[in-house]
């Protein structure tokens, strides 16, 4: 039985709760990827679970397109109002995006798996009391940035496919013998009228459960690069605290300087390649949440000014609620960028500034390539186009911004 440290005189962790510490790093995630079926499953399951898990995803992608079809039928077919079309527009795009996104996941499940491997080799193998502290903490981090993106992500959906819908008025037709309230995603009538009882109301909750699944992807993919970017970050945190034990050591480091440095060495290789995968899981993803977050805060800015105007309170505070989500999440994506960028440039800075000099012989010079590494840029990018930073999230607000004058400008 294992049992978790507690007391900060022993500095070096010889029993301690490797699992509790894992389940802290990856078990949010896990819950949202797990419900969504792109958690990657063990490889020894059997055929009967691995069938399962794909109808799981054939489930998901057929309820989102359960969302996006017939509406796309009824703005073709049946709507002439331009600013409906834009709104509408704006909640389709995000759907079909969602796709998008959640065939990302799927791809990318290889590359998840062996993230989380990573994650779990690196609880196993880190015994100092101070390293696990800095791992907790950043994973304390990670989740703390899960829990808000899953805060404003499923406050949206509520808010979007509950209290709007319940807020909007009846409306009545066939001279007063047929009264109901609106759906979120209109229904062609070729396909099946929504009006009557009980298809509106089994169409109504389909379309909430297919807006909360679509929201969940959105989430899902927001907390997968922030619990892999802090890992990394913690990772680097301990490498700096190794840099700077090179030349006097640590208890729990070698004796020998140069066995020393090749550990430091050996880990500085192993955060690249964490960091290689989590840009290479992350890419499309990135891309599309670039997109997505520029469209929709377009979108949501010229909704909210609209809904303003015409005092609806709840539709101006659903897409206050939608409009901080969204800026969140393009947020979260930056901001892990620039952390990374910006610990990456402090290995090098650390790597220079250790007492050297002190290193015997032409030792020194073997701390030159890893300076050398540390200055080069590491960055996560969006597809190899956009680097994730604050630069990248200043200019996607310009630039809704700027889309958002346009429309105004055009008073559709």
């Amino acid at each position: 039985m294992y049992r978790t440290i507690t007391e900060k005189t022993n500095t070096v962790a010889t029993v301690y709760d490797y699992k509790k510490d894992i389940r802290l790093s990856v078990q949010l995630i896990r819950w949202m990827m797990e419900m969504i079926g792109t958690w990657p499953k063990s490889t020894m399951i059997s055929s009967i679970e691995r069938y399962a898990y794909t109808l799981l995803n054939v489930i998901c992608i057929a309820l989102i397109s359960f969302l996006v079809v017939p509406a796309i039928i009824y703005i073709v077919l049946e709507m002439d109002n331009g600013y409906l079309i834009l709104k509408l527009s704006g909640a389709l795009s995000f759907c079909v995006l969602a796709i998008v996104k959640y065939f990302s996941l799927i791809f990318h499940k290889e590359d998840i798996r062996n993230g989380i491997k990573y994650i779990e080799s690196d609880w196993i193998n880190t015994r100092y009391y101070n390293d696990r502290i800095t791992m907790i903490r950043s994973a304390k981090f990670g989740q703390h940035l899960v829990a808000i993106c899953m805060f404003f992500m499923y406050g949206g959906a509520i808010f979007f496919y509950l209290a709007l819908p319940f807020s909007a008025s009846k409306i009545t037709e066939d001279e007063g013998n047929l009264t109901y309230r609106p759906l979120v995603y209109p229904v062609a009538r070729v396909i099946i009228d929504v009006r009557h009882s009980p298809v509106r109301e089994i169409f109504f909750w389909m379309q909430c459960l297919s807006g909360f699944l679509a929201h969940s992807i959105t989430a899902s993919g927001c907390s997968l690069a922030a619990v892999f970017a802090m890992h990394a970050y913690g990772r680097m945190e301990i490498l700096i605290q190794w840099i700077e034990h090179l030349i006097d050591g640590r208890k729990d480091l070698c004796d020998n300087m140069n066995e020393r440095l090749a550990i430091i060495i050996e880990h500085h290789v192993r955060i690249l390649r964490f960091i290689s995968l989590t840009d290479r899981i992350l890419r499309e993803i990135s891309v599309v949440e670039i997109v997505q977050c520029t469209v929709s805060m377009c979108l949501l800015g010229y909704n909210i000014i609209m809904e303003w105007e015409s005092q609806k309170t709840t539709s101006y505070i659903t897409y206050t609620v939608l409009l901080l989500s969204f800026t969140f999440n393009i947020f979260i994506f930056c901001y892990i960028g620039e952390l990374i960028a910006e610990k990456y440039k402090k290995i090098g800075e650390v790597s220079y500034t250790i007492d050297w000099y002190r290193m015997s012989g032409r030792k020194s010079l073997d701390i030159v390539l890893m300076i050398a590494m540390s200055n080069t840029s590491i960055k996560f990018t969006a597809g190899n186009i956009f680097e994730l930073s604050f630069t990248t999230f200043g200019n996607v607000v310009k630039t809704s911004v700027a889309y958002f004058n346009m429309l105004r400008t055009l008073n559709i």
